[in-house]
């Protein structure tokens, strides 16, 4: 799998930044209230980690334990990450967001339009 960008935050901005060769795809962005992110949750990436199939939801042993497919958890058999974002701006090869539960320097692996909770 290949990222075609990176979530920067940097000054109180968020934003997304694709990778060049991706310019052409961002055609229409601009013109989109939310979009659906995908990204890979890298710095979760060990087979220790891949092989944990309940936690305690927001790491906190009081919650009740869950299966990770009932949970935001950043630990899951696949690495992968959703966030819906409201499109604040587009700039060249950078989406401005208002925000993104992932860390910066997270690897973007998909953009996809969100229109009417779809």
């Amino acid at each position: 799998m290949k990222p075609i960008g990176w979530v920067r935050k940097a000054q109180g901005q968020t934003s997304i930044q694709i990778a060049p060769e991706y310019q052409d795809a961002l055609l229409g962005v601009e013109e989109l209230e939310f979009i659906w992110v995908l990204y890979w949750l890298d710095r979760n990436d060990s087979p220790e980690q891949r092989a944990m199939l309940q936690v305690h939801p927001r790491g906190n042993p009081a919650n009740p334990l869950k299966g990770v497919f009932a949970t935001r958890a950043p630990v899951r058999p696949n690495l992968i990450g959703l966030s819906r974002c409201r499109v604040l701006s587009v700039q060249g090869t950078v989406i401005l967001i208002d925000t993104i539960d992932a860390f910066p320097d997270t690897p973007v692996i998909d953009i996809k339009p969100y229109r009417d909770g779809r």
